[in-house]
Formats: structure tokens, C-alpha cells, sequence
């Protein structure tokens, strides 16, 4: 494995764990990891990276060894544009002039995408893997959206702890039944840590089970994507569960059909990959991100 080095940022009174792999004068690539994840969960990724790259992937606010907004457990909350903010910062620190390649998992897609329509000059290429958005919401579903959002509030969330490494790693594969075991323990040493009580507790703010409050509006995402300059590649698992899911009864064409709102946007497909792409196929991710990104 590519050895890799960690550094902090502070951003808005959150520091922010950064992992760092390759040489500083190297060109740069952004990687933001998915909800539940940390940024670790590229390694795979990087390692097959065949040319001269800087990686610089950092834990989003609340998860892995990032700070939580709120110290007590399950306080925080957590907001889609706190994460525009905090990558917004981490380009001020790591690339003030010129512009970023960006490539994001999952919410880190998501991420992605919506920062190169918010911050067009800032970003070059957008590799979006397995990134969808979320299904449209209606107007209507507001009330009844906030008033779970309520409920929830009265009774901190919270996440199981596991008595093993090798009980993390078991999660892990449960989730992926792709992933091969010597992947899942070292992904359970960087998602979890050993505490006074000796279980392993996962490194996430259990407040990031808090549903949101406000409805995903599809037409202001679109908004946002249609200024995007940048050229997006989209990676999808074949016969993605995750798209699927999202899609509903709607069919799958419909409901791509948001993308349209790209300016420059193409699409490839991986066989042999579910929603985690970048640990069932890190060697064709990889290719395909240095190939968009050269």
C-alpha cells in the first residue's frame, strides 16, 4: 500500500483530518468519501493510480478523525452545504490559485458536482462515482418532513459498538459482500477505534442519523449543475442497486435524465461493482479517473 500522511485544517472552528499520499509537487486530485465513510476508504484507489499524483482526501466534518461540531455525542448537525464550506476552505489551503480535480463518492459526488456549479472557476474535471442526487421531493412532504425531523431530536441517535476489529470488518463485508476480507479489516482500523470501554466504536458522529429537515428540491440542484464548466464523469456500477433504489417505479432513463443539466458530462459503467465502486474495481476507477483527469 501506498504509504500516506496525515495532516489538519481548520475550518470554521472544525478541524478537518486530511490523508495525504504522494510526492507535494505532483498533480493534485480531491477525493471526498461517502456518507458512513471515511477518507481511508480510497486507499484501494490510490494504490492502482499508475502516475505521479498528489491525493488529498479529508474526513468530512463528523466522521473519522475530523472533528464533530458539537463534542457530545449525537449533538451536532449536519447540513449539505457545511460540506461546500469545508471543501471550499480545504481549497483555499491546498489550491488558493487555478483549479481542482475533484473526485467524490457517493454524498462526496454529490458534493462535488454542487460545488462546481457554486464555485465554477474553482473546479477542472468532476469524477463522480456512483453519484445520483437524491429522489425529487414535493412541496407537500414539508410538513411532515420537519415534524419527524422533531421527533428524532427528542431521542439522541446513536451507533452500535462491536467487541473486535474483526466485528467491524464482518459489518463491512455484511454491507459488501465484494469486499474481500484482508480490505475489510483494514478498512475497520480506519472506520472504527478502540475505547476505554474496549469496544470498537465507529468514527462518526451518530447525529449524522438525523434525517434532514428540509426537502432535496431538484430543481435547484439542477440550477446548480447547469453553470458547471468543469467536464463530469459519472461511474456507475452496472445494474447499480443504488440508482435503483432512488429510481423508485420511475424508469432509470427518467430519472437520469437530470444530468442533462451538465454542460459536458459522460458516462461509463462497471461491471462486477455495487454502490462501494471504489473497492470492488479500484484498478478500472483508477484508470478511468487518470485517464479524465491527465
Amino acid at each position: 500500500m501506498k504509504e500516506s500522511r496525515s495532516e489538519f485544517v481548520d475550518a470554521r472552528s472544525v478541524r478537518l483530518h486530511v490523508r495525504r499520499w504522494g510526492s507535494p509537487d505532483a498533480p493534485m486530485l480531491f477525493m471526498l468519501h461517502g456518507w458512513m465513510d471515511v477518507a481511508a476508504s480510497f486507499q484501494f484507489v490510490v494504490d492502482a493510480l499508475a502516475g505521479d499524483w498528489q491525493v488529498l482526501a479529508p474526513d468530512a466534518r463528523g466522521f473519522g478523525l475530523s472533528d464533530w461540531p458539537v463534542a457530545q455525542r449525537g449533538g451536532g448537525h449536519y447540513y449539505f452545504p457545511d460540506y461546500l464550506a469545508d471543501l471550499d476552505a480545504l481549497l483555499d489551503h491546498y489550491a488558493p490559485a487555478g483549479q481542482a480535480n475533484l473526485v467524490g463518492h457517493s454524498m462526496g459526488a454529490n458534493v462535488s458536482m454542487h460545488y462546481a456549479g457554486v464555485r465554477p472557476e474553482r473546479v477542472r474535471r468532476v469524477v463522480d462515482l456512483e453519484g445520483f442526487g437524491l429522489p425529487a421531493a414535493r412541496a407537500a412532504q414539508s410538513p411532515g418532513t420537519i415534524a419527524r425531523w422533531l421527533d428524532e431530536l427528542r431521542v439522541p441517535p446513536f451507533l452500535r459498538s462491536y467487541a473486535s476489529l474483526d466485528e467491524v470488518a464482518d459489518r463491512l463485508i455484511k454491507t459488501n459482500p465484494r469486499l474481500a476480507r484482508s480490505r475489510a479489516r483494514f478498512l475497520a482500523e480506519h472506520w472504527s477505534r478502540q475505547e476505554a470501554d474496549g469496544a470498537f466504536h465507529l468514527l462518526a458522529d451518530p447525529a449524522h442519523k438525523l434525517r434532514s429537515p428540509t426537502l432535496y428540491r431538484l430543481d435547484e440542484v439542477t440550477a446548480v449543475w447547469s453553470r458547471v464548466q468543469a467536464k463530469v464523469l459519472h461511474v456507475e456500477a452496472e445494474a447499480s442497486p443504488t440508482l435503483a433504489r432512488f429510481a423508485a417505479d420511475m424508469p432509470i432513463a427518467e430519472f437520469k435524465a437530470r444530468f442533462s443539466a451538465f454542460s459536458d458530462w459522460r458516462e461509463e459503467i462497471v461491471s462486477g461493482a455495487g454502490h462501494m465502486i471504489h473497492h470492488d474495481q479500484p484498478e478500472r476507477v483508477a484508470a478511468l479517473i487518470e485517464s479524465f483527469c491527465a
